[in-house]
């Protein structure tokens, strides 16, 4: 049965297309988090290791709302690890060393990525495709990664 919520088909499957693309970049993230909780070293290790689980339990809770925001508007979500590393606009490049200054810079540029993005996204889905619930939901999603942003920025300062 077609999601019927005054959106054309058209636009929800741009949407949801987006939305895919953004969850992807959410689990490249978050596996990128759980590798500096699990292989951070140093004299801040303990520190950061609880630092990298709060981020990564957070963005836990953000995929999951990402993939339910897909299947609100009558798609399905994308879930292999083939599809994210396809439609990630993230790398999985990683740092040389496992020091939580590296992790922390390298976790920076790709909450800022996505910042950028959703924020492209957030008048482009009301105004182009007239989905105002999911560019609301994008903007507090940017909210999120902007307070995480934050948080990885005050540790290099």
């Amino acid at each position: 049965m077609n999601t019927n919520i005054g959106i054309s088909q058209q636009n929800l499957q741009a949407v949801a297309a987006e939305l895919s693309k953004l969850l992807a970049d959410e689990f490249v993230l978050y596996t990128k988090t759980r590798n500096a909780h699990w292989n951070v070293e140093g004299h801040d290790f303990h520190t950061m290791h609880v630092f990298f689980e709060s981020q990564y339990n957070a963005l836990d809770e953000t995929m999951d709302s990402v993939a339910e925001r897909i299947r609100q508007l009558g798609h399905f979500a994308p879930a292999t690890l083939k599809s994210f590393l396809s439609l990630t606009h993230l790398t999985e490049k990683l740092g040389e060393k496992n020091d939580s200054l590296g992790f922390i810079k390298e976790l920076l540029i790709d909450h800022e990525n996505i910042i950028i993005n959703l924020r492209e996204n957030i008048n482009r889905f009301a105004n182009e495709y007239g989905d105002l619930g999911t560019s609301d939901f994008i903007t507090g999603l940017m909210e999120e990664h902007e307070k995480m942003a934050w948080m990885l920025r005050s540790h290099v300062k």
